[in-house]
């Protein structure tokens, strides 16, 4: 057989397409390449995007701003002392980007005016922190990120 440009033009149209092939099935079928979206209902969230900032704002707003700290028995996040805590009404949701099965989220139930979360629900590495809460008919939140 003879070797000329057209067989050679041949050969390296289809050693191209076979890499590209590979590439795309095992990306494709791969677990360690499986990405999701930051949420599911991407496109519900995007319309409260107003109320966020506004309640951003009233956060920042504050005298006395939430402080996270991180304590031998879990991550110990303070809200303002200046608040009744029996009328904080909110929730903490912990956002784990590398992994959404580690994302879990926790409502307010305090006593007091800080929110204790177990140090064995938090694996080391980074976290995204969303503090959303209820005082006095004002909605507050406040995003952080952290690294455990």
């Amino acid at each position: 057989m003879k070797f000329n440009w057209g067989t050679g033009i041949v050969i390296a149209l289809v050693s191209f397409i076979g890499f590209i092939m590979y590439f795309v099935i095992t990306m494709s079928t791969s677990n360690n390449y499986s990405h999701d979206l930051v949420t599911e209902k991407y496109y519900q969230k995007e319309l409260n995007f107003q109320n966020e900032i506004n309640a951003k704002k009233n956060a920042a707003a504050l005298k006395n701003k939430v402080t996270i700290k991180k304590t031998t028995k879990g991550l110990k996040i303070e809200l303002p002392k200046d608040f009744t805590s029996k009328e904080i009404k909110g929730k903490v949701f912990l956002y784990r980007p590398s992994n959404k099965q580690l994302d879990f989220e926790i409502p307010f139930s305090i006593s007091k005016t800080y929110l204790l979360v177990p140090e064995e629900r938090l694996l080391d590495g980074r976290w995204n922190i969303d503090i959303s809460w209820r005082y006095k008919k004002t909605e507050y939140l406040v995003k952080e990120k952290i690294v455990y």
